[in-house]
């Protein structure tokens, strides 16, 4: 056991080493997370700083220069001209130069001073769905309100319905906050499976894999060698993750470190078992980015890193409890957002030991195969 033990840290430390002594492979474990969550962050967001808009007033009254000040005075959205009549804005939305046309009805006013219906249309451009969906809402919302201050200020009627709203975990719902936590998750996985299914192939394309041949290492004990190189690194780049999260974003964490790197610990055994499997089957460095590839694009898109798994037909969500990656995203952002303890997140942490249970076993029984 102890000279098992002796060779095991022997194969690490020379993993460790091959990784280290380069720069490039230095600067890789540090500047690709940063670089991606600064990416994510500011680029790879559902909030709308700016909506181009065209108006088309067919009221022309004190209530509609009112709405459309309220409109272009919360900063998102500027108008790009304005017209009498729909069909004069239309060329815009065709051109994309305006996401939005908002048709101001010619009854607006005597509609909010008679309690009559007053007809504000808002139309999107659907070729942009999300981008429109959540423009709307935007306009939707400052209309709304609108009419409930314009009825309060003369004296008139409140709304039947008032309705107030709150976001827990995320008061201004900004897309970083749930986009950088899950990304603990993502960029390392991406990272450590590909780390982990390069290292054999990188072997075998230098001729040192006939060194271990010969050397006095059983497969079992090459597997850990290569596996826990490749979980130090991943621990490593999270950390780094969350460093930009806390003090560059300044999302507050609001649960405990040692819940996190325990599901961390676990979401590392599973893709270190993903990336030795493809590593037995890979020949060669290439093979081995492209099996890479193969598996982490539908990994991601079946995390709910994007969008929510609940959304997606029955079949791809049965897909979702082989994958990885969808737990890890459930545990950083429950932990980080919510403050979830161990206890709620033993389902999500039993099921990334069951992964790891059963692909680490198959990738020893593959790499002794090939051996």
């Amino acid at each position: 056991m102890f000279s098992s033990l002796l060779r095991i840290l022997t194969l690490i430390r020379k993993e460790l080493l091959v990784i280290l002594k380069d720069p490039k492979s230095r600067a890789s474990i540090i500047l690709p997370p940063i670089l991606q969550c600064l990416i994510f962050g500011y680029a790879a967001t559902y909030d709308l700083n700016s909506v181009p808009y065209a108006l088309v007033d067919q009221d022309r009254s004190a209530a509609s220069i009112a709405l459309v000040a309220k409109l272009e005075g919360s900063g998102i959205f500027q108008r790009q001209g304005a017209f009498l009549q729909t069909a004069e804005a239309v060329p815009l939305l065709d051109a994309r130069r305006v996401l939005l046309i908002v048709v101001v009805g010619s009854g607006l006013e005597r509609g909010l001073e008679t309690g009559a219906a007053a007809a504000v249309q808002v139309i999107a451009d659907g070729r942009n769905s999300n981008t429109s969906g959540i423009a709307q809402g935007y306009a939707n919302t400052i209309i709304g309100d609108f009419a409930a201050a314009w009825a309060a200020e003369k004296g008139m009627a409140a709304p039947g319905v008032r309705v107030s709203t709150r976001a827990w975990f995320n008061p201004q719902l900004e897309t970083r906050w749930s986009m950088i936590p899950s990304l603990i998750g993502t960029i390392t996985m991406m990272m450590t499976m590909m780390l982990t299914a390069m290292s054999v192939a990188r072997e075998r394309e230098e001729g040192t894999f006939d060194q271990l041949l010969v050397a006095p290492f059983t497969p079992t004990e090459i597997m850990i060698g290569k596996a826990i190189p490749s979980m130090i690194v991943g621990i490593t780049q999270a950390t780094v993750i969350l460093l930009v999260a806390l003090f560059w974003f300044q999302i507050p964490f609001a649960g405990s470190f040692l819940t996190l790197y325990a599901g961390l610990a676990l979401f590392l055994a599973a893709a270190i078992g993903f990336g030795l499997f493809l590593s037995s089957i890979a020949g060669n460095m290439q093979q081995a980015m492209i099996l890479c590839f193969v598996f982490l694009m539908p990994f991601m898109l079946l995390s709910g890193l994007m969008s929510p798994t609940d959304n997606m037909p029955a079949t791809l969500q049965y897909l979702t409890m082989i994958n990885p990656l969808t737990y890890a995203i459930r545990i950083t952002r429950t932990v980080y957002l919510e403050g979830g303890h161990f206890a709620e997140l033993l389902p999500d942490m039993a099921a990334l030991a069951v992964i790891a249970a059963v692909t680490m076993p198959i990738s020893a029984w593959m790499f002794r195969h090939r051996l």
